[in-house]
């Protein structure tokens, strides 16, 4: 049902389009500014009020929490045309932070009840990602963890097998719940096996999807 709800979205999925869709329950009725944000800079923080609903123009964003012991819990990656900053109280309960050079379109969060209602599907959206994320570090092993992650970034990517890798191993580990050196030993063993091949360090060809998909059952 949630899967659903979210299929009646149309948001292109890649680092960079020339124009990104408005979501159709925020065309023409709430107002926005256009922010731009180097890498590494911070979009809000952990406790900010939550005033906005923010959508990605071009770049990437990663949402994340820091643990007790100042090891960071990345749980989600954002890309062209997501929508995120959802939340259930009035205060932020992750940091949001560009990857990379990155454009963010800001919405005032909306507060009438009925607009909030037409918003519904975008946050399922939101939700359904959540929930691939646990399915994915749910996961036995590093090879499974690492191959749902690659095929969940070629599906985002519009399905190309051309895909943009935007974040570093330290965030694929922080991300998928391993380290980066297992994570490096991972993607070195898919390139040797011939099922990924690496144009450079951020951009990658997934040569044998089926391969990926077959590690994963």
């Amino acid at each position: 049902m949630l899967a659903q709800a979210a299929s009646q979205l149309s948001h292109p999925h890649a680092l960079t389009h020339d124009v990104v869709a408005t979501p159709p329950a925020f065309e023409g009725t709430l107002p926005y500014t256009d922010c731009c944000y180097r890498a590494g800079e911070e979009i809000y923080a952990l406790g900010d009020r939550a005033s906005a609903l923010y959508q990605v123009e071009f770049g990437a964003v990663r949402i994340f929490r820091l643990l007790a012991d100042g090891r960071r819990q990345i749980s989600a990656f954002h890309f062209v045309g997501d929508v995120f900053g959802f939340e259930a109280g009035d205060r932020h309960n992750f940091f949001a932070e560009a990857i990379c050079a990155t454009g963010i379109r800001a919405y005032r969060r909306p507060v009438e009840s009925e607009l909030a209602r037409e918003i519904l599907p975008v946050a399922l959206e939101a939700l359904v990602r959540a929930q691939d994320h646990l399915l994915i570090i749910g996961r036995q092993n590093a090879d499974e963890r690492v191959a749902a992650f690659l095929l969940d970034l070629m599906e985002r990517q519009d399905g190309l097998t051309r895909i943009e890798l935007p974040m570093s191993r330290a965030d694929i580990g922080d991300y998928l719940g391993l380290t980066i050196e297992t994570v490096s030993r991972v993607l070195s063993r898919f390139r040797q096996k011939g099922h990924v091949h690496f144009e450079r360090a951020r951009n990658a060809e997934i040569v044998h999807p089926d391969a990926l998909r077959a590690i994963c059952e």
